[in-house]
């Protein structure tokens, strides 16, 4: 599984608490600890918790899928979640899975629970819906995610009119369910026709590292093209408003510095950059 790809979740100012409430739900642990970036480990996989104020909330249209093998351990973590939680949708049997549950946890974080005993070696696996302006873009979203990174693959793809149909008021050739790879890392997707009130924002993002600034440049360009848009630090939204952070390793290497100087150094430079640029925090750290 690739590490070097992870999903982002933003706070205000409540990360720690959500990282020890996950941390204790799947057993995880909390890697790193800063009053605004903790990281945490659930079952050998990396998420990014930013504390990064009130202006962003996190809703559906980025879940996260836990593939369970037991009934038993899908009943233990929804109890856990249901704890100041909404259920979207109610732990039940349906029939695309014997034991399923979608629910929205205290923190905003929503989660599809699934009985699925073939479980592979990523256990939580984003799931992205698009709807509205984005609704039947799913097929194209997976084409270009795996187009641009290396190692990437489409796996199982199952459209509506395969399988729910039309009672549902959705287009037969959309997608129900799919599941694609970038870089070696999970993810499903979605068509939805429902006119949700909330759509893709900076709330969840999924981080990449990169080994250097040809990569960085390569994928930084290849998703802001064709109505994509460059924010900052890093940060960018792909054509369907997808965020992303491109992150060379370097920066957190230089922003590690036990020179406090130093590395307080390259963090304002960086603050000032859009794309990240190698060369330009070198030379801020050794200036």
């Amino acid at each position: 599984m690739n590490n070097d790809i992870f999903p982002c979740l933003w706070y205000n100012d409540d990360g720690k608490q959500s990282a020890e409430f996950y941390c204790k739900i799947f057993g995880g642990a909390i890697t790193a600890d800063t009053p605004v970036v903790l990281n945490i480990d659930l079952f050998g996989q990396k998420f990014m918790l930013l504390n990064g104020g009130p202006y962003f909330e996190k809703n559906a249209s980025v879940s996260f899928m836990v593939m369970c093998e037991t009934e038993e351990e899908i009943q233990n973590y929804w109890d856990q979640l249901e704890s100041g939680g909404v259920a979207l949708m109610p732990l039940d049997s349906y029939p695309w899975s014997k034991k399923y549950g979608w629910i929205r946890d205290k923190f905003g974080v929503t989660w599809q629970l699934n009985l699925n005993e073939n479980i592979g070696n990523q256990k939580i696996i984003p799931t992205l819906m698009f709807i509205h302006d984005n609704n039947g873009k799913a097929m194209e979203a997976m084409e270009l995610y795996t187009k641009i990174f290396p190692g990437s693959k489409i796996g199982n793809v199952l459209k509506y009119g395969d399988g729910v149909g039309e009672e549902n008021h959705e287009i037969p050739e959309n997608i129900q369910h799919a599941h694609f790879e970038i870089s070696g890392y999970s993810l499903f997707c979605m068509d939805n026709s429902y006119d949700h009130q909330f759509d893709f924002n900076e709330a969840i993002s999924m981080v990449v590292m990169t080994n250097d600034q040809e990569e960085t440049d390569r994928l930084w360009n290849s998703l802001t093209s064709d109505g994509g848009t460059e924010s900052r630090c890093g940060w960018l939204k792909d054509k369907f408003g997808f965020s992303w952070q491109i992150v060379p390793k370097k920066l957190i290497q230089l922003m590690s510095d036990p020179d406090q100087e130093k590395a307080q150094k390259v963090v304002q430079a960086m603050m000032k950059m859009q794309k990240i640029v190698i060369a330009d925090l070198e030379e801020a750290y050794s200036s």
